[in-house]
Parts: C-alpha cells; sequence; structure tokens
C-alpha cells in the first residue's frame, strides 16, 4: 500500500502507543528515517536505532555464558537487545534497512517480532518495533525481506514522498526560497529513481536537503559544480537555469514599496519564485502589503499561486493568522480558495 510521508506520520501515531510494528519500505533518501524519529518523538517514546546489515546473527540471540558449575549455559544479551530487553520507559526499536540484512539475521528477528522473547528473555511490553527498507529495484543491496519476517508485522506500507509534505517540511526549517520555487516548478524532480550504477547522486529528498544546505556557501562559480555533486547534472543544470530567473525578478522589498503598481510576472516559474520568496519575507508588520499584492494576483488569475503564498507565509510565520489583514483577507477571495471553494 502507498502512503504519503503525512499519512505515515498519522500511521505510526495510531500504532506506536498500540504497539503495533510496522515495516516501510520505500527509496533511498526519501525520509523514513526522520520520519520514523519524529513519531517516537511525537509519542513520547525512546528511539533505539539498530542496523541488522551490520549485525550477525548472535546480536538477537546474545552471547552464551556457561554458569558457574559448567553444567549449563544462558545467553546473555548485549548491545542494542541488552538495552530493548531492560528498557524502562516507552521505545520504538527501530531496525533500519532491514531488507540489506543477510538471510540469517532476519531469521534471528522473527521470534522476536512475533513471540517479543528471545530463548529466556523477554522484551517489556512497552517495546514496539517499526522497521524500513529499499526496495529490491533500488540498487541498494536489498534482496528481499523472509516472509515469515513480513508476516511479523501488523502492516507493510510503500512511502512516496510528495512535492506537498516536502515544502511543508522545507518552510519550517528554513529552507531557501528560492529552492522551494524551483521544486514546485519542477515537482518531478523531488525524488529520481537512479537507473545507472555509475558513482553519482540521484534527486530526492535527502539529496535536495544537502543543496538547502549548500546554497549561499559555495560561490556562483562552483555552484553547478556542488549542486551536480548532490542531485546529478541534470536536475543541477535546471535548478542553475532556475536561479537565473529567480535572481532576475524584482526583489519581494521592491514589491512590497509599492505592491499596488508592481509587476506581476506571467511565467509559471517567475510566479513561483515570487509567491514563495515573498511568502518568506512576510513579518506582522508588512503583510497588509503582502495580501495587496496577492489580491492582485488573484485579479490577474493566478489563483494557485496566491494560496501557495498566502500558505507558506502562515506556516513559516504562525501569529500572521492573527494580523487584521489576514482575517479580512478570510472573508474575501482568498478565504474562499484557501477553503477549496
Amino acid at each position: 500500500m502507498k502512503i504519503n510521508p503525512s499519512q505515515l506520520g498519522q500511521l505510526l501515531s495510531a500504532y506506536i502507543p498500540k504497539g503495533l510494528p510496522v515495516l516501510i519500505t520505500g527509496s533511498p533518501g526519501i525520509g523514513k528515517s526522520d520520519i520514523v524519529a519524529q513519531a517516537a518523538h511525537d509519542a513520547g517514546h525512546e528511539l533505539l536505532i539498530s542496523h541488522p546489515v551490520v549485525e550477525d546473527p548472535t546480536d538477537s540471540k546474545g552471547l552464551p555464558f556457561p554458569s558457574p558449575d559448567g553444567s549449563a549455559a544462558k545467553f546473555l544479551p548485549f548491545g542494542d537487545l541488552e538495552r530493548a530487553i531492560n528498557a524502562q520507559s516507552p521505545t520504538v526499536w527501530f531496525l533500519d534497512d532491514l531488507g540489506q540484512a543477510s538471510p540469517a539475521v532476519q531469521a534471528a528477528k522473527m521470534q522476536l517480532l512475533l513471540a517479543r522473547r528471545i530463548g529466556e528473555h523477554d522484551l517489556p511490553p512497552h517495546v514496539t518495533f517499526v522497521a524500513a527498507t529499499n526496495r529490491r529495484n533500488d540498487n541498494a543491496g536489498v534482496t528481499g525481506i523472509l516472509d515469515p519476517v513480513i508476516s511479523r508485522f501488523a502492516t507493510v506500507v510503500e512511502l512516496q514522498p510528495t512535492i506537498d509534505d516536502w515544502t511543508a517540511w522545507a518552510v519550517r526549517n528554513n529552507v531557501s526560497p528560492e529552492l522551494i520555487a524551483f521544486l514546485r516548478f519542477r515537482p518531478d524532480l523531488l525524488s529520481v529513481q537512479k537507473k545507472s550504477r555509475d558513482i553519482e547522486n540521484a534527486p530526492s529528498p535527502r539529496s535536495w536537503g544537502f543543496v538547502a544546505r549548500t546554497m549561499g556557501v559555495v560561490p556562483a562559480e562552483l555552484e553547478l559544480i556542488s549542486y551536480a555533486g548532490s542531485v546529478g547534472e541534470a536536475a543541477a543544470s535546471e535548478l542553475i537555469s532556475f536561479l537565473g530567473i529567480y535572481r532576475q525578478l524584482p526583489s519581494p522589498d521592491a514589491i512590497l514599496l509599492s505592491p499596488d503598481s508592481a509587476p506581476i510576472p506571467e511565467t509559471p516559474a517567475a510566479l513561483y519564485a515570487i509567491s514563495t520568496a515573498l511568502a518568506a519575507h512576510s513579518t506582522e508588520g508588512n503583510f497588509d502589503r503582502v495580501l495587496t499584492y496577492n489580491d492582485r494576483l488573484i485579479d490577474a488569475g493566478y489563483r494557485e499561486f496566491a494560496a501557495l503564498l498566502a500558505r507558506d507565509a502562515v506556516r513559516r510565520t504562525p501569529e500572521l493568522q492573527n494580523t487584521h489583514a489576514f482575517i479580512r483577507a478570510q472573508g474575501g477571495p482568498l478565504g474562499q480558495i484557501i477553503r477549496g471553494q
């Protein structure tokens, strides 16, 4: 079953408190681990992360240790197993990259996943399993997951990134407006499955995150090299072309000086750039002027961009919802657009 990041977060928030195990599949770099970490935090659970790909079957069983008289032996838990068995507070035990683990390591997890015990050791009831894996066609070293292991999860879902979820994350984390505007203009570049085995990166939410961190760090003459190393040359070249358009547009400050007469661009790329930039510059002091320009976008027939501008501005600065300008706008065309009327 395919699921977007928002839906996955909601699913985990329902399953984790009930102790129901979830297996998440999806391509590399789309945020599976981050979503699990956020869900554990939201549920008030500790997060224990294991990487079965570097484990030995004994990691899930313990090491044999003889009794004092030498007549018997017990398996003593160590590492993550010992931490899970002795967990005193609600805990999410996250098995990351499970599909890359050997069949022997996967098989060693089966009793833990279903019976919640290994040998004479029981897992506390407040430990919940969540696992993630890439798919076999992702060139990530995944040969599959044993069917008996899969059947031990309450549900299996496939995560697919969406531009809306990525944008919401980007706005909350102060990603540069020009990158947000570009990916809105080219949402098909948010995540691209790599088809070659060449040693190069492909576009993904994770690799675009690296682009966001390097923007403003490298000089202009090195931008293409830097961004191509993160998302590949084709996507980086498109980004550079978009940045050329973005940087030639009037600055948000210039628009806000005369919102009644500032020019309104006509091309989609420029409209994405202007609306995203104005949202990033919105404050309680200038939001009335932002909304004046936004009304002109609506009058010009660019309702979608007006909605993007208003939503982004409020996401970045929730206090804008309480301004008189925004309250008034709710009773007009902007309010109808936001409500989907």
